[in-house]
């Protein structure tokens, strides 16, 4: 009768950093105006996107207040929740309420639900009374409850530093997702409903207390559901007065609770579930629970747009929810919107909200926003392998234990249909593609051309994934060995060619740029036995060898004949470095993530570390000029606009501002590919016009020079700047600036010419002094040729 509490559950057996779910304590579905032709139930932060229509808002609704519990068999409403048909969704378990809740609070509880706990869907069932009938039915009906507790209420104190460390695991595991930050006071009843050791039980396994699962298991250990507990409680809370049972007390709250009909929602021993009182196609649907003055029947708190909803609802012809409604409406129900975003025919559902994006936090920052963001739901029937997904939903699986919030469990009770809802939602949304399991010679060649395309001679793929539980020397990605257990085939295969396609902003590279394998001398370069090599590779599981790279190596790369790249984190470029080095001497360094060229330097080609934090970065093996880090590209309104600068992040400030900086200005890389001296091509994009840049050395007045040729593709005549050097410049002219330690010449072809004029720009308060070029690009080909002269 207090809150959504359920009989005991089994608890999930696994600790998960896959993603928040919902975690409310108590979820009060009831309905506020949100989009013009919508309404959203009271207490989901995402109010605007949660895009159901009215009927649906009154079936959830109904479902949430146990609506069928009085009136009828199962189906009187259309489209039940999975696992849950209106009106079954269990109600608190009362067995040990009475040990769990202050007495004191309990009493004013059932006398008035809306009023000690606005937002609850516990009925007022006392409210005809009299005021002084009122307090003396709450009074034996607190005596029945706390009779039947196995022990007495005791308020216990916070000790120590407790409550700091439950501050932070409740603004990182999740629970701010759903309930807002401490600070904006969500919970101002908890302090004087619980007590200590309650709340810590009940935070530590929820589903034993609330079956329905809408407040999840955050899979807490016993200390982490105590430290939470302590910073909800605080240390200064009202003193619990005395309360000694009546046994006359307990005998009239014995019969109360069966004239009250609490086991219509409550299943507590010795108490049969009454029968239906109306059935559901016999309802006046403008009486009842549902008249603007209700009379005789339960109160609840309804506006009249709820009851709109409701009766909209219950008018409904049944029927058989599709499956992309069934998915919508479970996203929404246990609040699944808050963490994760589905993209759907009508637009984006869902996603984290703004003002709690902060709270998303990692320990690889340097992957981006996936890395602390839960993983959006589009199309994740045709993503996940349905026992995979079951294992997220039931056991607890995680595979991103750098991601601090936690995807939290429901119970299988009530989500046991949301797999097979989302197989048939997204099921045929990918072409299916065919993992055949090669025999023989072939299977040896799969098996090893699999493994050394994961390597750091192949596609460097363990510079950014831990491989078989062995870290990775760069990032902490995802375990690659997962891969065939997680993910689909058809999935694997588009993300892999084209992972911005399937996950707009990801730091994953394009390997197969245009579905065209980069390494020409692997599998023959064929992109189809490519990806099945490497699916087959990762089928061996734990036996599968460790991709070179994995282990510690010997740390200095030499260039010998053939230019020689290397992909991976670096203080010089960024976590999306490549490095690139020519037996002549020269080398340099790309930033990827924002496609700028980020260094260059004379000698000796890069060390790579191993080991140690930080592991995995590539450093040049001489002094490095570096370079602006910024996107090189841009489309200003005048001039004389301020360059857009990368934001800066400081430990005060962890969080990435413009976590999708890049992209907002137009860049997204493409990949690259090698000629048969191993010479790449950068392959990437400003806005609608593509850009190739081919870097090699050159001669030019007596001095070798890296000459960079950029060739842009454009599909009309384009306005385009581009940023070539920024610092402290010592000259500067139509065709060249200079620094003292380089010099830098363009020119355009007469074959491919453009137009361009050189902006020598002063330092401002906020940005260095720089030289842009603003380039006027003709439709179609056009070219930039650039040479760097180290002077040094």
């Amino acid at each position: 009768m207090t809150e959504n509490d359920s009989p005991p559950r089994a608890r999930a057996l696994a600790p998960t950093g896959r993603a928040p779910g919902f975690c409310a304590l108590a979820l009060a579905l009831a309905l506020a105006p949100a989009a013009a032709a919508a309404q959203a139930p009271r207490g989901l932060w995402r109010q605007q996107s949660h895009g159901l229509d009215e009927a649906s808002v009154g079936a959830l609704l109904a479902d949430e207040l146990r609506c069928n519990a009085c009136h009828g068999a199962p189906g009187a409403l259309p489209g039940a929740l999975p696992g849950a048909l209106p009106g079954t969704l269990p109600g608190p378990n009362l067995a040990d309420v009475g040990w769990r809740v202050s007495p004191s609070y309990l009493r004013r509880f059932i006398a008035a639900p809306s009023e000690a706990q606005p937002g609850t869907k516990m009925p007022g069932l006392l409210d005809e009374l009299a005021p002084a009938a009122r307090a003396e039915a709450a009074e034996a009906l607190t005596h029945y409850l706390v009779a039947r507790a196995p022990r007495r209420f005791e308020r216990g104190a916070v000790v120590g530093d407790a409550a700091t460390a439950g501050d932070a695991l409740y603004h990182s595991v999740g629970c701010v997702a759903c309930h807002g930050p401490l600070a904006d006071a969500p919970h101002p009843h908890v302090a004087e409903k619980y007590s200590l050791d309650s709340l810590a039980e009940f935070l530590f396994q929820p589903l034993h207390v609330r079956a329905a699962g809408r407040m999840p298991d955050m899979l807490l250990s016993r200390a982490e559901a105590r430290a939470i507990a302590s910073a909800l409680i605080g240390r200064d809370r009202p003193a619990e007065p005395a309360f000694e049972v009546d046994a006359a007390q307990v005998t009239r709250g014995r019969a109360l609770f069966d004239e009250l009909r609490c086991a219509a929602c409550h299943a507590l021993e010795g108490h049969a579930t009454p029968e239906p009182v109306a059935r559901g196609a016999d309802l006046d649907l403008a009486a009842g629970c549902l008249a603007d003055a209700p009379r005789g029947v339960p109160r609840y708190a309804l506006a009249v747009d709820e009851r709109s909803a409701l009766r909209s609802a219950w008018g409904a012809t049944p029927a058989r929810m599709e499956p992309e409604a069934e998915v919508a409406r479970t996203l929404v129900a246990f609040n699944c919107i808050a963490c994760h975003a589905r993209g759907t025919e009508r637009g984006m559902l869902g996603g984290v909200a703004r003002e709690r994006d902060p709270y998303f936090r990692t320990t690889q920052p340097d992957l981006g926003d996936d890395a602390r963001i839960p993983p959006p739901l589009t199309l994740l029937g045709a993503k996940l392998q349905a026992d995979w997904l079951h294992k997220v939903l039931f056991d607890g699986a995680r595979v991103r234990p750098y991601m601090l919030t936690r995807m939290p469990q429901f119970g299988e009770a009530q989500l046991a249909r949301l797999p097979a809802a989302f197989a048939a939602a997204d099921g045929a949304a990918l072409a299916a593609y065919e993992m055949p399991v090669p025999e023989g010679d072939d299977a040896r060649a799969a098996r090893d051309g699999g493994r050394e395309l994961l390597g750091v001679t192949g596609l460097a793929c363990v510079t950014c994934h831990d491989f078989n539980g062995s870290a990775s020397p760069g990032f902490r990605g995802i375990d690659l060995i997962t891969t065939p257990e997680r993910l689909q085939p058809g999935w694997f295969v588009r993300f892999m060619i084209a992972p911005q396609a399937l996950r707009p902003g990801i730091v994953m590279p394009e390997s197969w740029p245009g579905g065209e394998a980069v390494h020409k001398g692997i599998l023959d370069g064929d992109t189809d036995r490519q990806l099945r090599g490497i699916w087959y590779f990762l089928t061996q599981g734990r036996t599968a060898a460790d991709p070179k790279g994995i282990r510690p190596e010997p740390t200095l790369l030499h260039v010998e004949g053939a230019a020689r790249l290397y992909r991976g984190r670096s203080g010089i470029a960024g976590f999306r470095g490549i490095a690139v080095g020519f037996k002549e001497g020269l080398n340099y360094a790309f930033n990827a993530q924002n496609g700028s060229l980020a260094g260059l330097w004379r000698g000796d080609f890069v060390s790579v570390r191993w080991d140690g934090q930080g592991a995995g970065e590539f450093r040049p093996l001489e002094r490095a000029l570096t370079l602006a880090q910024d996107v090189a590209f841009a489309r200003l309104a005048t001039p004389d606009a301020a360059w857009p600068l990368k934001p800066a992040l400081t430990g005060d400030n962890p969080v990435n501002p413009d976590p999708l900086y890049p992209r907002n200005h137009g860049y997204h890389f493409r990949g690259y590919a090698q000629d048969k001296d191993e010479v790449p091509t950068l392959f990437y994009a400003s806005d609608d016009v593509q850009i190739a840049e081919r870097t090699t050395v050159a001669a030019r007045d007596g001095a070798e020079v890296l000459r960079r040729v950029l060739t842009f593709e454009a599909p009309r005549k384009e306005a385009l700047s581009m940023r070539v050097l920024a610092g402290d410049l010592d000259a500067a002219s139509g065709d060249h600036c200079s620094t003292s330690e380089l010099r830098l010449t363009w020119s355009t072809p007469p074959a491919r010419p453009l137009e361009l004029a050189a902006d020598r720009r002063a330092a401002t308060a906020t940005a260095p002094a720089d030289m842009v070029l603003h380039l006027t690009l003709p439709a179609g080909l056009s070219e930039l040729v650039i040479d760097y002269e180290l002077l040094r």
